[in-house]
């Protein structure tokens, strides 16, 4: 799943802190047993008094479902739905009850069958804060035993974007539509249908919806039959699932949608909208196509089912979900013009590589529980990279994905992280609902490259195959993936052939995942002898304890006489202490920044790196110069390295001309630039004096590489954000010609945000892009129009959108917030006080 989040951007101490709040359950804590009797099982009661007979959130072990058959009749006038769920179960041990999810849903009556034995009306008990419901029987339900419940109910459709919710729309003409969606994962088909809603319990499933003729019904699996009620509505029968499924994966819709489709290997491939936009699915038909046929051939396994539909969603939460043969997308995650932008479609392709990744990654081979959840989103994000930069280079999703595993650094160094296979308790719905984060899909997708790059060619891929064949259509734990991948490669600490030793995936592996943060590399000079050293990378104002972790870090290297190509690359794995002898006048860490750790190179060792870019910038790949500038920062936030020698090494880059490098150096002065922005004394004179004549060079018209439109926008985005008049000129210039021609002249889909921002600056300009944002149908546009009216400096408006925010969250009041984020923007703002406080004199003098 693509999580879209809410954010809430506060200007605190000189930084934008983003609050990312999630949509979460209600909990109440488990009943404590008394402290003389720990023994004793103490259990809650049910809403009718009575005791329920289960006491814990994970449901027991003693049931399994095999089968569900799910009836449902959503009424889209009433916003309120019935439905049938008939669960088809077998017995794994001996049990006096069965024990199953289920949220705000109102059961009318429930039956139970036990073999070819006579179907008998049952109690249902039900413990809300835990939504459970539970069946007590006065004897055991045999082992092996097949035994059948069926349970009528009814139900609102949610309002909150979960469970089986209800959305609405404007059409052309202006009329409201109305739909009916689902969004399940993490925990909530419960609100849809009771069932046993943990990722291990795996059935297959059986849907039949009831809908009116004017709207069309889709399901997971292709429909089988349409018959005609009595009444003048029409049930649609889908196929029995082909594939055993998690419920969380479970879909449907009904709405008034068109679609667009092909046949791609054996699997019909459509493109689903409302009618209005149908022109827009073209590039999501042509990409997910490509894409399929990538993966089939890649993970050697095909597809399992016979249809596979991408459906935009106008009003859906999430970026994407990645349901089993029905992928459900925001509008603005899978609609793009076919004039758009190279850059607003490389966004389209990132989500529908991670989607269809999921169907591998997720959906045959699933993770046994929340915890493990990396194995699904970190496997889904490492593939949409992967697969496009070999399938669609001219997207340069290379640069993408080491800003992203910049960010995953900047998440991981602070103290508030996580491990990536969490061990500790994932049990209430905010626990496992935090676990949707950076560190769960980037560090995750971060780590997976690392040891790709680590493995000999052709091992990690072999390894992958091995996992998915052994545990396809089953759940894993993370050491299952370390030992499929073990069985077949190895990791080699040293490249010297006479002493080579090797160590296995698994060991190593383990101490990336098992405990949070990553290891700053120091890298110290004697002589002809280089020490290496480790500890934890830890921003901390606090007295936290700094963890005797150690990692087994693969560390690459390149050095003065051969540093750019990748037969360069030499590598060990460093498990402590390491010395190397090297005759060489410099190092160069961590080859095309594909370890997940930071390097820091002593004061002799970035002098000699710093000279050798002076000399020859083309002396380093453009993504071994980003890194050498995200690590420099890193450091000084750190403490490491003074603000002086930051600016030493941001003195080469008057010569840089590529994207990675140029983009992370204007990253990283802008949030210094805000950090500052308290401070009315202090102006950044250095970025304009150094980049100044970039961003005056910069053309207006139209861009046709990729890299090029990510380097003009980084470029033009911070000239025209610091009011140099030659941007902001061309910027109002470019608006004007685009409003006068009635939005027929087309700004470039790069240059949109930027127009569009400095536009939101006057008064007049706010309240035109709010109309056009209002009428326009092209949702790359809407997107950033959005950013730019949020970017307003003017009280009125800010009062305006926050209380438009305020009404979103009070429409999800019964979900909490997440407070990992609260955390880690609490400190954010006490490290960027405390760098503040280190580096104020140096700045002063910078300026």
């Amino acid at each position: 799943e693509l999580h879209a989040h809410m954010h809430v951007l506060l200007n605190v101490y000189g930084v934008v802190c983003v609050f990312t709040v999630l949509i979460l359950s209600p909990q109440t804590g488990c009943p404590k047993a008394n402290s003389s009797t720990p023994m004793e099982l103490v259990y809650p009661k049910s809403t009718t008094g009575e005791m329920f007979p289960w006491n814990e959130l994970r449901l027991p072990a003693s049931v399994r479902p095999v089968n569900y058959d799910l009836s449902l009749t959503p009424n889209l006038t009433s916003m309120t739905f019935t439905g049938r769920t008939i669960i088809n179960m077998i017995i794994q041990h001996n049990t006096k009850r069965v024990v199953l999810h289920s949220s705000e849903i109102n059961i009318i009556k429930a039956t139970f069958q036990v073999g070819e034995g006579k179907s008998v009306e049952v109690k249902v008990l039900e413990y809300k804060p835990w939504q459970q419901i539970a069946v007590s029987f006065p004897g055991d339900l045999k082992e092996g035993q097949v035994c059948v419940l069926t349970l009528d109910y009814t139900a609102n459709l949610s309002h909150t974007y979960d469970g089986f919710y209800n959305s609405s729309y404007n059409d052309k003409t202006g009329a409201k539509r109305v739909l009916a969606a689902t969004q399940f994962e993490p925990q909530a088909a419960r609100k849809a249908f009771p069932c046993f809603d943990e990722p291990a319990f795996k059935a297959t499933f059986l849907v039949r919806i009831t809908r009116e003729p004017e709207y069309i019904a889709l399901s997971n699996m292709p429909k089988a039959k349409t018959t005609t009620l009595p009444s003048g509505m029409l049930e649609d029968e889908f196929e029995q699932t082909s594939v055993n499924m998690s419920t969380y994966l479970v879909a449907f819709i009904v709405a008034n949608f068109t679609s667009i489709t092909r046949n791609v290997s054996n699997t019909l491939v459509s493109v689903y909208s409302v009618p209005e936009k149908k022109e827009h699915t073209q590039y999501a038909l042509d990409t997910a196509s490509r894409l399929l046929q990538f993966y089939n051939t890649v993970f050697d396994i095909d597809y399992p089912l016979r249809k596979l539909d991408l459906v935009a969603i106008p009003d859906f939460l999430a970026g994407a979900m990645e349901n089993w043969g029905l992928i459900t997308f925001r509008e603005t995650s899978l609609l793009v013009q076919n004039q758009s932008s190279l850059l607003d479609k490389q966004l389209i392709a990132n989500v529908v590589a991670h989607e269809l990744a999921h169907q591998w990654f997720g959906n045959l081979v699933t993770m046994r529980w929340w915890n493990d959840l990396w194995l699904s989103e970190g496997f889904a994000t490492y593939w949409q990279y992967a697969s496009l930069m070999t399938e669609f280079p001219q997207l340069y999703l290379g640069n993408v994905f080491l800003e992203e595993r910049f960010k995953a650094m900047a998440k991981d160094s602070l103290n508030s992280s996580h491990p990536v296979s969490v061990s500790a308790q994932v049990t209430t719905p905010e626990q496992v609902s935090e676990m949707f984060d950076s560190i769960t899909y980037e560090k995750g997708a971060s780590l997976l490259l690392m040891l790709n790059s680590t493995l000999p060619d052709g091992q990690f891929r072999k390894g992958l195959l091995e996992y998915l064949r052994q545990y396809r259509g089953s759940n894993t734990v993370t050491d299952d993936l370390w030992n499929s991948i073990t069985r077949v490669a190895v990791v080699c600490l040293s490249r010297d052939s006479l002493n080579a030793e090797v160590e296995s995936v698994s060991d190593m592996m383990r101490t990336w995942t098992l405990q949070k943060g990553f290891p700053l590399v120091t890298v110290s000079r004697k002589g002809g002898e280089v020490t290496l050293t480790q500890e934890h990378f830890l921003l901390s104002t606090d007295n936290t304890t700094h963890t005797s972790s150690l990692w087994h870090i693969p560390v690459t290297y390149v050095n003065d006489s051969c540093s750019s190509a990748p037969s360069c690359r030499q590598m060990f794995t460093l498990r402590n202490k390491t010395g190397i002898t090297h005759s060489t006048s410099w190092l160069k860490l961590n080859y095309m920044n594909t370890g997940f750790y930071i390097v820091h190179y002593g004061d002799e060792g970035w002098t000699a790196l710093i000279d050798a870019l002076k000399t020859d910038v083309s002396t380093l790949t453009p993504h071994d110069r980003a890194s050498l500038i995200h690590n420099i920062f890193s450091l000084s936030r750190l403490g490491r390295v003074s603000f002086r020698q930051v600016l030493s090494l941001l003195d080469y880059t008057t010569n840089e001309t590529e994207t990675a490098p140029l983009t992370e150096a204007l990253t990283q002065l802008s949030s210094v630039y805000r950090l500052l922005d308290k401070r009315p004394e202090l102006r950044l004179a250095y970025i304009l004096g150094h980049f100044g004549p970039l961003m005056d060079s910069q053309d207006w018209g139209v861009e046709e590489s990729v890299s090029s439109q990510e380097r003009r926008s980084a470029l033009l985005e911070l000239a025209c954000s610091l009011g140099r008049k030659n941007c902001t000129d061309q910027a109002t210039a470019l608006y004007e010609q685009w409003t006068n021609s009635n939005q027929t002249n087309r700004i470039p889909g790069d240059l949109q945000r930027v127009v569009f921002s400095v536009a939101a600056q006057s008064d007049s300009g706010w309240l035109s892009l709010l109309d056009t944002y209002r009428l326009t149908t092209y949702d790359s546009e809407k997107r950033k129009i959005l950013q730019a009216l949020a970017s307003t400096q003017d009280p009125r408006r800010i009062v305006w959108i926050l209380s438009t925010v305020q009404g979103f969250f009070s429409s999800l009041k019964e979900r909490g917030s997440q407070m990992r984020s609260v955390q880690e923007a609490l400190e954010t703002i006490r490290l960027n006080q405390h760098w503040m406080d280190r580096n104020l004199a140096t700045l002063r003098d910078w300026l």
